[in-house]
């Protein structure tokens, strides 16, 4: 087990970067990410694979939401997607790579790793794999998590030194209408967490009164949450977790 840095927990971590389209950034782009790193905050991403292999910094699975593109991000090269224009902004969809060159360790980065199986399974690997290889050298503040638990078992061979968490949640049937029920009542509970070993999980803020969670904060874990959206929610958050994933507001950092 790999502690997660004190730097997580100093800062608020900017949903997706500091995004905010009334300004032209983008959730994930660049601007979003100067944006995080000009206010001193910490930055979660996510990942997703192009069809070459490559890590691409990009949240949904579909082109459809962010660009005025349509079908699977892994159905483009790295090289296509970087002519892509992110809907709102004037920035295209970047690379792990340069957003790695752009972080430079100035803030804490928090890297989620979307599901590549579909059902939360084993068929997983061509993404950590292209993950790895970006990270190869990177020396500043870098956290890894994904709800996939099989995601980090490959991580904790690949990048053993770098910290592992799990992105946990209630898996209410509503919200997880894709993942088979059985699936949803097994992660429901965070069996995996000594598994991969993780030293942190970023919960659901408002699941975050489950009892395993606060059995995984008397062991020890660091506990983070997604997503908070307003200083109130913040509050009622930090009763139980160290720290925060936001968006839509200017959260305060600590003095």
């Amino acid at each position: 087990m790999t502690a997660l840095p004190p730097a997580f927990l100093a800062s608020p971590i900017a949903h997706r970067a500091y995004h905010n389209l009334a300004e032209g950034r983008v959730e994930n782009s660049p601007s979003a990410i100067q944006a995080a790193i000009d206010a001193g905050y910490g930055i979660e991403i996510d990942l997703q694979l192009s069809a070459d292999g490559q890590a691409m910094v990009f949240h949904d699975y579909d082109l459809r939401r962010l660009t005025g593109e349509t079908g699977p991000i892994r159905g483009r090269s790295a090289a296509d997607l970087g002519k892509i224009t992110l809907s709102g902004g004037t920035d295209t969809i970047p690379t792990f790579a340069q957003v790695l060159n752009q972080v430079a360790g100035q803030v804490p980065l928090l890297v989620e790793f979307k599901d590549q199986d579909g059902a939360m399974g084993a068929s997983v690997g061509q993404l950590e794999h292209a993950a790895a290889q970006a990270l190869n050298g990177y020396d500043g503040p870098v956290a890894l998590m994904s709800f996939n638990p099989h995601s980090m078992l490959k991580m904790a061979g690949l990048t053993p030194d770098i910290p592992r968490g799990l992105t946990t949640s209630a898996y209410r049937s509503e919200d997880w209408k894709l993942l088979p029920a059985g699936t949803r009542d097994r992660l429901r509970d965070i069996p995996d967490y000594d598994a991969v070993k993780a030293s942190f999980i970023s919960h659901e803020a408002g699941d975050l009164d489950r009892p395993r969670v606060a059995d995984l904060k008397r062991r020890g874990a660091h506990i983070l949450c997604w997503t908070i959206r307003s200083p109130e929610a913040e509050a009622k958050a930090r009763n139980v977790a160290q720290n925060i994933t936001f968006e839509g507001y200017a959260a305060k950092i600590p003095a």
